[in-house]
């Protein structure tokens, strides 16, 4: 787990918010805090659903919302004149990704022992600071999944251009 200081919060921002830059995450849960407390449950509601729909893969493929498709929500929350008192994200990678980060060191572990990669986005009406974590459906001793994952959240913002300072 580590945690980064974004360096430019507009340019982050305008990435975030208005770009497809993180649509490769799901929503595991939002607040976001301007006139309102705005909250976010990421998680797919089973009684919007038919049967059929629920277990069409097409339609419902991931446990949590795309961050695509709460993007423009989000958006409208925050834009305006005034800057957010505070804002928070837990993002998940979506689960056809996480082999890739795993091929890119030595591991025991496998695709499916993983819950989630997560990048937490925090803003306190300062600070902008992503805060990263790993979950597992079962205990493992490997850790080395931590450290990737690490790195390819750095690589993820130096593709992105987006500056960071590491706390």
């Amino acid at each position: 787990m580590i945690a980064l200081k974004i360096t430019n919060i507009k340019q982050f921002m305008g990435k975030f918010l208005g770009s497809e830059a993180f649509d490769s995450f799901l929503v595991e849960e939002a607040s976001i805090s301007t006139y309102n407390t705005f909250m976010i449950d990421g998680r797919q509601n089973r009684d919007f659903y038919t049967c059929e729909e629920w277990e069409d893969k097409e339609i419902r493929p991931y446990e949590f919302t795309a961050w695509k498709q709460l993007r423009p929500i989000c958006y409208s929350l925050i834009k305006g004149n005034k800057t957010p008192c505070a804002f928070k994200f837990v993002l998940y990678l979506m689960p056809e990704y996480v082999s890739s980060i795993l091929k890119n060191g030595e591991t025991s572990v496998l695709p499916q022992q993983i819950q989630a990669l997560a990048l937490t986005i925090k803003y306190d009406g300062t600070t902008l600071t992503l805060i990263t974590g790993t979950a597992f459906h079962t205990f493992v001793m490997d850790k080395t999944v931590d450290g990737l994952w690490d790195n390819a959240v750095r690589q993820f913002l130096y593709k992105r251009e987006i500056g960071y300072e590491e706390l």
